[in-house]
């Protein structure tokens, strides 16, 4: 019912910059939240950012000061801003959005998208 789509991710030296995005399609009544989850080999999926409508961000320790996530809520999307990026920032990282969606019915929901691969070279 609902449809994240990813866009952003990439190759980049430590120190640089990338930006992520993810929009949000479908029989949309209200996002609840929305944002970024990363999963790197071996270890187990984590929060990287979340903005919860309403109330917030949220952000994983281990990049508090070096990334900013933002919603435009007019086009359902979500950006991720990644700075002073290091090798262990690489992951997967997944779109994440807990959404009231429905044709007929709005059912709450938890929807992912497929992942975006950010790499970071040392």
């Amino acid at each position: 019912q609902v449809h994240l789509e990813e866009s952003g991710g990439g190759l980049v030296q430590a120190g640089g910059s990338l930006r992520l995005s993810c929009a949000a399609s479908g029989n949309i009544f209200s996002i609840n939240s929305m944002g970024w989850y990363r999963q790197a080999p071996g270890n187990q999926r984590e929060l990287v950012a979340l903005s919860v409508t309403g109330s917030g961000t949220n952000y994983g320790d281990s990049v508090k000061g070096r990334f900013t996530i933002s919603r435009d809520n007019a086009k359902n999307t979500v950006y991720l801003q990644m700075n002073s990026l290091k090798p262990e920032d690489t992951a997967v990282y997944y779109c994440y959005a807990d959404a009231n969606a429905g044709l007929i019915f709005n059912r709450r929901g938890e929807y992912w998208g497929q992942g975006t691969q950010v790499t970071v070279s040392s």
